[in-house]
């Protein structure tokens, strides 16, 4: 029995949808026993399937074959992961990113000058804050 790899990857979790495993193939983001494979190749137990996802690298060694989607549980005991582990965000990274523009509930959407205004903070690299709390406090 052989399986499409676009299948197999989706019936082994790999991919929420087939689709997204064959757009992965197309891509050349999958190596079958190191060679390029596309959707339609058909895999066999013990085959050598390599893929990228992201910033992680997987390796994946074909235990069984599946046709059909199974539990998440079973479609782990389709295949022998080798891989790496995964790489841990950058906390870094996460901090530099900027929070979203602030905007009072219930002002709808913004005007074209509003929406000029946030762009101009945003290149400028700061969130722009609500009018109200522009206010000199000082007196």
């Amino acid at each position: 029995m052989s399986v499409r790899l676009d299948k197999w990857l989706h019936v082994s979790r790999m991919f929420k949808t087939r689709t997204q495993a064959t757009h992965a193939c197309e891509l050349s983001r999958i190596l079958v026993n190191g060679q390029p494979a596309k959707a339609h190749r058909h895999l066999v137990p013990g085959d050598r399937i390599e893929l990228s996802q992201g910033d992680w690298d997987r390796i994946l060694i074909v235990k069984e074959l599946k046709d059909r989607p199974v539990p998440k549980a079973e479609a782990a005991l389709l295949y022998e992961d080798l891989s790496p582990p995964r790489p841990s965000a950058d906390p870094l990274a996460r901090l530099l990113r900027r929070p979203p523009a602030l905007r009072d509930p219930g002002t709808g959407r913004p005007t074209k000058k509003d929406r000029r205004e946030m762009e101009r903070w945003e290149e400028a690299g700061a969130a722009p804050l609500p009018d109200d709390d522009l206010e000199d406090e000082d007196d």
